[in-house]
């Protein structure tokens, strides 16, 4: 394959077949605890390197020097696709959803609770502007969601039961595990992201947000938040950004 040749969908596949490689890498570790744990950040530089070498685009040496060289010729060099591989540390946010997250945290405790590792997590946060009042990883339970450990070792770092914590997600499946685990569910519905609409009427969804509604913002509406809108945040509010050990 040549670079110059592919096509604007070419390098939709290329990268759609990426973000597949992640899901199935969690996937499989969340299904079996004997698997070698591994972060999502390797796992990323690792399916690149596959992917582009699939394809004819990446030559690594197969000699005796490191694995992580690679041939002249290559479309690039060993620090691009370092770069290249980082570019989920610099995701942008829905437009709604900084906001609403200042809103909730009026209110409530926010927490990520991403299958994303701490580093990740953290340059995402600060990138985008999102200021949760922790940053939770499934890295710090070494497995990844829907492993229960990821949903309830959540809920005991905060001193919660499950029942006292709530999951906000844009993706069913992800919603109807933290249910299983006795969390209580917020889906804000995003365009294009739902990978299971098959399980809009599996009932498990506690507070539906739909497209148009304004995501996070209408989310911190339903719950109580928008009777403190006006107000300027409050000198008391948490501490933001706490990074659990």
């Amino acid at each position: 394959m040549v670079a110059s040749e592919m096509t604007y969908d070419e390098w939709g596949e290329v990268a759609q077949e990426w973000r597949n490689g992640y899901l199935k890498f969690t996937r499989d570790i969340a299904a079996d605890g004997n698997r070698a744990w591994k972060t999502v950040d390797e796992h990323h530089l690792e399916s690149l390197r596959e992917i582009l070498t699939e394809r004819g685009l990446l030559f690594p040496r197969a000699d005796d020097t490191p694995v992580n060289l690679v041939h002249d010729g290559s479309l690039w060099d060993e620090q691009q696709i370092r770069d290249i591989s980082m570019v989920w540390h610099r995701l942008g946010p829905w437009p709604d959803t900084a906001q609403g997250i200042q809103e909730l945290n009026r209110l409530f405790w926010t927490c990520t609770l991403s299958n994303g590792n701490l580093a990740l997590l953290r340059d995402m946060v600060e990138h985008a502007g999102m200021e949760f009042t922790h940053v939770f990883s499934a890295e710090m339970f070494k497995s990844y969601k829907p492993n229960p450990a990821v949903y309830l070792g959540a809920a005991e770092k905060m001193g919660l039961k499950p029942e006292e914590c709530c999951m906000v997600a844009a993706h069913l499946d992800d919603l109807k595990a933290a249910k299983a685990n006795g969390f209580r569910t917020i889906y804000v519905e995003r365009p294009l992201e739902e990978r299971h609409p098959e399980l809009k009427e599996e009932g498990f969804v506690d507070l539906w947000v739909g497209i148009g509604q304004e995501g996070f913002v209408a989310a911190a509406e339903k719950l109580g938040c928008q009777i403190l809108r006006a107000r300027r945040r409050s000198g008391s509010a948490p501490q933001l950004l706490k990074q659990e050990e």
